[in-house]
């Protein structure tokens, strides 16, 4: 399996869309990538878990984590597939039970890589990676299937973490632009979009 079978594989089962989308931010996008729909998919999630799995090899670490929730059930692909422990955060901490912060078997010291779906601005990803650290984790490397673009990959750096991604946005645009799966408007749009943000949001209105 390649990257272009795979990102093939995605847009047929409609985790990338395209249109006029409103994103998490509240900023307009001509593109929306929906990777949540993958636990209906398990063929195409195994191939995730292949990809992610091949682009971490080269990272050093003793366990992975998935954020919730999407990446859940990536990283549990991803755990089947290269047989490495995982655990994850909780976005709210139990008030009951074991009152977890963080679920699965881990200890104090270990280094911990990050598994997510995509990254945008990369803000979101400071919350899950903090209860990890608070438990004693150490996180070095946080990995994505798909890179935005949008600042990510430079406000993790600023932390202290590095970004890895599988595909870059405008890579994607390309594969799947040259597979003829995208209208050559939407093609136009979303790579201007891809360019300055910031401007195609006036220029859409």
């Amino acid at each position: 399996m390649n990257n272009e079978e795979l990102a093939l594989k995605l847009h047929e089962i409609g985790a990338i869309k395209f249109g006029l989308f409103t994103l998490k931010s509240g900023l307009k996008s001509p593109i929306y990538i929906d990777l949540r729909v993958l636990i209906s998919y398990p063929e195409t999630l195994k191939m995730v878990g292949t990809a992610i799995g091949k682009k971490a090899e080269a990272l050093e670490f003793d366990l992975i984590a998935g954020i919730p929730f999407a990446a859940i059930a990536i990283a549990t692909a991803v755990s089947l597939e290269k047989d490495w422990r995982m655990v994850f955060p909780r976005k709210e901490q139990k008030d009951y039970g074991t009152k977890a912060k963080v679920e699965g078997k881990y200890s104090k010291g270990e280094t911990c890589l990050v598994i997510d779906d995509l990254i945008t601005d990369g803000g979101s990803k400071f919350e899950a990676i903090a209860p990890l650290e608070k438990e004693g984790l150490k996180i070095k490397d946080v990995i994505v299937l798909v890179d935005r673009e949008q600042g990510g990959k430079k406000t993790l750096l600023n932390e202290g973490y590095h970004l890895h991604s599988v595909f870059k946005i405008t890579e994607l645009l390309e594969i799947l632009h040259k597979h003829g799966k995208i209208e050559q408007i939407y093609y136009e749009s979303a790579k201007e979009y891809f360019e300055n943000p910031e401007k195609w949001q006036g220029d859409s209105e």
